[in-house]
């Protein structure tokens, strides 16, 4: 058989998704800034969709900007809103574990002359909230954190977060990163106090090459695209509406019954723990609660090197990730893992297993069999 356990890197398209992809290519393929028929049939795919993802959040359709994924989202909100408020000051908030998207922007930012602060996290990869609190100041202009890590699967508290960051400087946006939690948690963002919040479509079972932005009205932010004019000008380029109409309909399916979804992925997680934690040598990294995601369990095998069981559960039809899908390729240790302070022993075992609301318990236990076969095999041959 086969256990996809890779999901946070990518996701299978549904059905639902595959049958309006198809309809926009082939049937309502016009574009939707055209006047004629054809281009107002795609219109109302933009805006059905634009309705949909506002309902799951609870925002305005107006409220929300579709991009080309996460990636795009994050460097928009971080960019867009630094060169929109820089005269109000030159402070920028992060954490140690954000997605390189983010880290990469604020890098480009602190080129510009902006000051970036980088909060510490726990062991569980929870931020510290003393250190927020010390960090936010009267020239901080923006925050942004990630709601849950990609790596290990760590919640960050956003209300207590957004209710220090608002008490230290009202004026401060706040930006989350949404792309591992959207789908698979409720996220109100105005009882979050959250400003800008990303999203991507890949990761909920649309196509890849599409997210959103969701952006409080009034909030400043620049454009970093320039065109046509599309999306109020702060996004320009031709509207790629198979991917839009795809991420609508994948977020309608997401929310449709999603309290039994999460119970689904926590017994999940707890299933696959439980058989980890049974192995010799076997360390979870992060939260073992439901404290936790209930799609992300992060976990290192002493004495074997992450790729090396990467590559023999593959040979199993097994699919995981040697930390995540953005670093898999890189021979640099984790950053999240490092800022987690997680023993230098086991940092070169790490690998992430993640799941999705379609994944069967019998893919868990076939991965359980799998590994206590390999393990021991693979430590007779290790070397480190």
């Amino acid at each position: 058989m086969e256990a996809y356990l890779d999901n946070s890197a990518t996701t299978r398209c549904s059905q639902r998704v595959l049958q309006i992809v198809h309809k926009t290519m082939d049937i309502d393929y016009g574009n939707p800034s055209s006047l004629h028929k054809k281009g107002m049939e795609s219109e109302k795919y933009v805006k059905n969709a634009a309705a949909c993802i506002a309902k799951t959040l609870k925002v305005s359709e107006k409220e929300i900007y579709f991009t080309s994924g996460g990636t795009e989202s994050n460097n928009l909100a971080v960019i867009g809103a630094a060169m929109a408020n820089r005269r109000s000051g030159r402070r920028l908030v992060t954490t140690q574990i954000e997605h390189p998207s983010v880290q990469n922007a604020m890098a480009f930012l602190e080129g510009q002359g902006f000051e970036i602060i980088a909060l510490p996290v726990d062991g569980s990869g929870r931020l510290s909230l003393d250190a927020l609190r010390g960090a936010v100041n009267h020239e901080t202009i923006l925050v942004s954190i990630m709601q849950v890590n990609n790596e290990v699967g760590s919640v960050q508290p956003l209300k207590e977060a957004s209710d220090i960051i608002h008490e230290q400087n009202p004026k401060t946006l706040i930006h989350v990163d949404a792309v591992q939690s959207y789908g698979k948690m409720h996220i109100r963002p105005k009882k979050l106090g959250i400003d800008m919040l990303s999203a991507s479509g890949h990761k909920i079972h649309a196509p890849k090459g599409v997210g959103f932005l969701y952006i409080k009205e009034k909030t400043k932010i620049k454009p970093i695209l320039f065109g046509g004019g599309q999306q109020l000008g702060l996004r320009s380029g031709t509207h790629n509406v198979p991917g839009i109409a795809a991420l609508g309909e994948a977020a309608c399916e997401a929310y449709e019954n999603i309290e039994a979804k999460i119970e689904h992925m926590y017994s999940l997680r707890d299933r696959l723990i439980t058989g980890l934690s049974q192995m010799e040598g076997t360390v979870i990294n992060g939260s073992l609660g439901h404290d936790s995601a209930p799609h992300i369990v992060n976990a290192s095998v002493t004495g074997i090197r992450s790729e090396v069981l990467l590559h023999a559960l593959e040979e199993r039809d097994i699919y995981v990730s040697a930390g995540s899908a953005c670093s898999s390729h890189k021979q640099t240790a984790s950053g999240t893992l490092l800022a987690m302070h997680i023993d230098p022993a086991l940092l070169e075992s790490a690998v992430r297993f993640s799941f999705s609301s379609h994944t069967q318990e019998s893919e868990i236990d076939y991965t359980i069999s799998a590994l206590e076969e390999i393990i021991p095999r693979l430590r007779r041959y290790a070397r480190f």
